[in-house]
């Protein structure tokens, strides 16, 4: 329920936000990591991390960032540090605070687009297959469809490793042919290990402000946190406990169906309980901008939101999450 003419704020044109390479060349890191200064400072990480303690006075020296694992090689950042970024390029990193958690950070929607919207269309856009993957005949259809664009499809995007591992294991099986962008999440996934059976991970991505008018930097900050809820959602097993419990249990059977209704009409397949459990905590509790969602439209009163909002913060794990709800 990002801004649109029918939504929430009734910003125009505005839509859901999911709201998402070589192997490493010899002596250095592979291409899809952040480049230039970035990369300096990732030397600076990685050479710190793998500090060893040693009862002699000269510790060792550190391995280069080539002999690192693959995923070691990504830098982490905060969310502050994410959302302060304006790399001219995609930016990879790891969420700090939770390293399972991979941040794609494009500097524009057709880019996001490009990479993820084919994903998106398989896992849970409405009134779309789940076990093939769209051709680009197919998905241009679904989107006309949907009335967006493709830029507007979806403005960021969630999802677990094992989504991910699906949508390229169908492809292949089904002999359809992924743009560039597309093979150069499958590369980076494949060098990370994200891939293989029982990865455990999740993509998550955002747009930098700007790339409309309406999208300010609140409007990032907001999008930033929905995406990164989802994520903790498929990385940390206690908050997923928490997120179902406040969906099964906190929410009355009537709120539940005015989510799914208002859900549904974002194009969010209502059929897939996850799906309604895991948006409804992000859009209440973890997107903080109005423009987004108001919680009037789903019949909840601010004493009602409160009340969910201190019994769902009570049920959560300790962490990072925990902490920025309870500011």
């Amino acid at each position: 329920m990002a801004p649109r003419k029918d939504d929430t704020v009734r910003l125009p044109h505005a839509r859901p936000f999911a709201v998402p390479r070589r192997a490493a060349r010899r002596g250095g890191p592979p291409p899809w990591l952040i480049p230039a200064a970035a990369g300096a400072a990732l030397l600076a990480l990685a050479g710190g991390a793998t500090l060893l303690l040693w009862p002699a006075a000269a510790p060792p020296a550190p391995a280069p960032v080539a002999a690192l694992p693959a995923i070691e090689r990504i830098p982490l950042a905060t969310e502050a540090e994410i959302l302060a970024s304006r790399a001219p390029d995609l930016a990879i990193r790891r969420l700090a605070t939770n390293p399972a958690v991979l941040v794609l950070d494009f500097p524009s929607l057709a880019e996001q687009a490009r990479m993820l919207n084919r994903i998106a269309a398989l896992v849970e856009k409405a009134g779309l297959p789940r076990d093939r993957v769209l051709d680009d005949a197919a998905l241009a259809a679904a989107i006309r469809a949907g009335g967006t664009t493709a830029d507007t499809f979806y403005y960021g995007h969630n999802y677990r490793a094992s989504d991910l591992a699906r949508f390229f294991g169908l492809a292949d099986r089904d002999g359809v042919r992924l743009n560039a962008e597309e093979e150069r999440l499958r590369t980076l996934l494949r060098d990370i290990g994200w891939l293989s059976l029982g990865a455990h991970g999740a993509v998550v991505s955002i747009p930098h402000a700007g790339v409309e008018p309406w999208l300010d930097g609140r409007a990032r900050a907001a999008m930033l946190r929905h995406e990164l809820s989802h994520g903790e959602f498929f990385t940390n097993p206690a908050f997923e406990a928490a997120a179902w419990r406040f969906w099964r249990e906190m929410l009355t059977e009537p709120e539940r169906t005015r989510f799914r209704t208002a859900l549904a009409a974002e194009s969010y397949d209502p059929a897939l309980e996850e799906v309604m459990a895991n948006e409804a905590q992000a859009f209440l509790f973890n997107t903080p901008d109005e423009r987004f969602f108001n919680p009037a439209t789903v019949g909840l009163s601010a004493e009602r939101v409160a009340a969910l909002r201190a019994a769902f913060i009570a049920a959560m794990p300790p962490g990072w999450l925990r902490d920025a709800m309870g500011r």
